[in-house]
């Protein structure tokens, strides 16, 4: 009787949920995407505390370490096991055949990890001075979790700060690119005729150019004295014209289909304006769809940011993002000698991959059809 009960309940709320927590609900049983989702939130909590979470400045650099390998947590030694993890001193060293500068681990040195550390200072979102960092060594010892790179700058906190930067360009670019392709496709959809013809021939020509080729033209026509903010900006702008296409397309044939619906047609007859039929009734019916469409859009915001950075064609320094990082891995000998320098690839195939599992979710939770 009381299981009865309680299906009846569970029913009824189905019932009369709204369809926006109909899609919540069937959303978080998909255990892949929540996971996706539970990574994308750390990677934009990274954005907001970079400071914080990064060991050093993107201004320190230590010279003398240039091209360090990454340094090694270690919990035991030869004294036996340490409660709290430690890192050996680095020194240099020639090599005898190549004259190639290495690194080997001074196991008369060590330093042990330490958090909540007083650092260098910084400015905490450019509001106010702090000082705080999340992890640290001890004076006189390094910490290059990830290695450095040809001046000696830490490589984890230069991909902590690049975060900040290609990810919220990859936000900003969808959003921008939304508001455009729902404009152009509405219109297009809602009144057909010469007004179709005239934006769906004017959408071809646009896709009709090789992404790449267009995004580097578009790049290269950002002025060169440009401070990094205007920079960061025309980026996104450029990101967002020619992204909004894909999305204009999906809009209009959804229009198309739902104008001649029953519900538009009696809201038509009722007397509500053009305007309001579109924002009001046609839009609301596949919004679900358009937050999956822009879902999977951000992912190909990132790579086109990271693509036009690491062709020297976007951003620049010193600017800092994972495409501008990754320039530094243009050189195979670079590559050969120092893997590391392709770190930023791990994060920017995470964050590709999160996005794209969420919105594989989304495309399920929304879809009415699927079981």
């Amino acid at each position: 009787m009381t299981e009865t009960i309680h299906e009846n309940n569970e029913d009824t709320e189905q019932y009369a949920a709204s369809q926006w927590l109909l899609i919540w609900w069937k959303f978080r049983k998909h255990r892949l995407a929540m996971g996706a989702g539970a990574v994308i939130l750390w990677l934009y909590l990274i954005t907001i505390f970079c400071e914080v979470l990064a060991p050093y400045t993107l201004e320190s650099y230590k010279i003398d370490f240039a091209y360090a390998p990454p340094q090694r947590l270690r919990i035991f030694s030869e004294e036996g096991v340490h409660l709290r993890p430690f890192v050996y001193g680095l020194k240099g060293v020639r090599d005898p055949v190549t004259l190639r500068k290495i690194y080997a681990e001074d196991r008369t040195k060590s330093y042990q990890l330490r958090f909540f550390v007083r650092g260098e200072p910084y400015r905490f979102l450019g509001l106010f001075d702090a000082h705080v960092r999340l992890i640290g060594v001890e004076d006189g010892g390094t910490l290059f979790l990830l290695g450095t790179d040809h001046l000696g700058r830490d490589l984890l906190s230069r991909i902590l700060y690049g975060a900040r930067i290609s990810l919220t360009i990859g936000l900003i670019g969808v959003l921008m690119s939304f508001f455009l392709g729902l404009i152009v496709g509405v219109v297009s959809g809602y009144y057909g005729g010469w007004v179709d013809n005239l934006i769906q021939r004017f959408i071809e020509i646009i896709r009709s150019f090789p992404s790449i080729p267009l995004w580097m033209a578009l790049g290269a026509a950002l002025p060169a004295d440009w401070s990094p903010l205007q920079i960061y900006l025309g980026i996104t702008v450029v990101l967002s014209l020619v992204g909004w296409t894909g999305l204009a397309r999906q809009v209009r044939g959804k229009i198309l289909s739902l104008r001649e619906e029953d519900f538009a047609v009696a809201a038509r007859l009722a007397g509500a304006s053009q305007w309001r039929i579109m924002t009001r009734h046609l839009l609301p019916s596949f919004m679900s769809h358009i937050i999956v469409s822009l879902t999977l859009s951000v992912p190909g915001m990132i790579l086109g940011e990271t693509a036009l950075s690491f062709l020297g064609l976007g951003l620049r320094a010193p600017i800092t993002s994972w495409g501008v990082l990754l320039r530094e891995a243009q050189n195979v000998q670079a590559i050969a000698f120092h893997p590391w320098l392709l770190t930023p690839v791990i994060f920017v195939i995470i964050t590709v991959l999160a996005f794209n599992f969420i919105g594989d979710g989304l495309r399920d939770a929304a879809d009415p059809y699927a079981v």
